[in-house]
């Protein structure tokens, strides 16, 4: 029953997310009569998807936390190649991709380096933010844990379903932002 509730209550928060991420962009690009037209259909679409999609539940919960603590890593490796070194939140997050892809080569029997390079990508995806949202490693570090805990909230979830760890990012990413703005306001 537990599991339930928590697959329905990250279902709830990342569909909320999917669906403010997409009116912002509609409202922002594309201001005409469709415009709401267009975006109930995708919610609709994104919802169905989301319960049609394939759920397998797992309880190897130890590995995973091994498997998260590792998204600081890529978030803060991007933010530095991003910000101070200035290679632009593209370049940067597709080098530490590039290079976490290799990670699984150093023991090609490991299923926990396996899983590494998805982690290391997720923590990039949050490197890439702007200035002007994550003005410090601690805004960075604060939304790898957020992620960290999506992650393994949704290790199981919407498997198959593309966008999950730039969903994951970003949800954390707006967590992090909306309690820097009520702490720091």
């Amino acid at each position: 029953m537990a599991k339930k509730k928590i697959r329905l209550v990250t279902i709830a928060l990342t569909f909320f997310v999917q669906l403010l991420f997409l009116a912002a962009i509609f409202f922002e690009k594309l201001q005409n009569s469709y415009t709401p037209v267009v975006i109930i259909l995708l919610s609709v679409l994104i919802l169905v998807s989301y319960f049609k999609a394939p759920i397998h539940h797992r309880t190897n919960l130890h590995e995973h936390i091994l498997i998260v603590i590792w998204i600081p890593a890529g978030a803060l490796i991007c933010y530095y190649l991003n910000h101070y070194l200035k290679l632009g939140p593209v370049m940067a997050a597709g080098l530490v991709g590039t290079v976490a892809s290799f990670i699984p080569s150093i023991n090609p029997k490991s299923a926990y380096l396996k899983q590494l390079p998805a982690t290391f990508y997720c923590g990039a995806f949050i490197g890439m933010t702007s200035l002007n949202i994550a003005s410090s490693i601690y805004f960075v570090l604060a939304a790898s844990f957020f992620a960290g805990v999506l992650l393994l909230v949704s290790k199981s979830l919407f498997n198959g379903l593309g966008g999950k760890l730039g969903t994951i990012a970003f949800t954390a990413v707006t967590i992090t932002s909306f309690i820097f703005f009520l702490l720091f306001k």
